[in-house]
């Protein structure tokens, strides 16, 4: 049994978060480089665009890395005591988290490069708004364990173990 993450998976854990919060925050990029390319062709100027694309290919390659690790080394599982429902909740949420950080950058990618407007407005709109959601939940539920159950769930994610 792993008692606690290793150091790369923790670093993983935060880098990705950084690069998706980056990209949620700085997305209208993309949407501006969508309309120049509509209205003029395949001759996009927008830098902020290309950045974005950049970390989404990223946030895509490291959460590749993150699955290999977690499938080659493993997790630590739920603190002892933890409720059935909150066990499932948990497995749920790092379920769906994953998938979002696949499908976000694979739908993105290609929307952009295949041209799949339908993809465009799933990735910019239902896959984002999921994401914001689910890292809102993933967040909130850390710090309920942290400080209203105390089980030392959130120190897995700050010290290798």
């Amino acid at each position: 049994m792993v008692k606690g993450f290793s150091r790369t998976q923790i670093l993983l854990h935060w880098a990705v978060a950084l690069l998706i919060l980056f990209n949620l925050i700085f997305s209208d990029a993309v949407s501006e480089l969508w309309v120049q390319i509509e209205h003029t062709g395949p001759m996009p100027t927008t830098t902020g665009a290309w950045v974005h694309i950049a970390v989404g290919v990223a946030v895509l390659a490291l959460v590749a890395w993150r699955l290999v690790l977690r499938v080659t080394r493993g997790a630590p599982h739920a603190p002892a005591g933890t409720h059935g429902l909150l066990k499932f909740a948990g497995d749920a949420g790092h379920i769906a988290l994953y998938a979002l950080m696949i499908a976000l950058p694979v739908s993105g990618l290609l929307a952009f490069f295949g041209g799949f407007d339908s993809l465009a407005e799933l990735h910019g709109g239902v896959f984002k708004a999921l994401l914001w959601a689910l890292i809102a939940l993933h967040v909130l539920a850390a710090l309920y364990h942290h400080f209203f159950l105390k089980d030392g769930l959130l120190n897995r994610m700050r010290k290798a173990g």
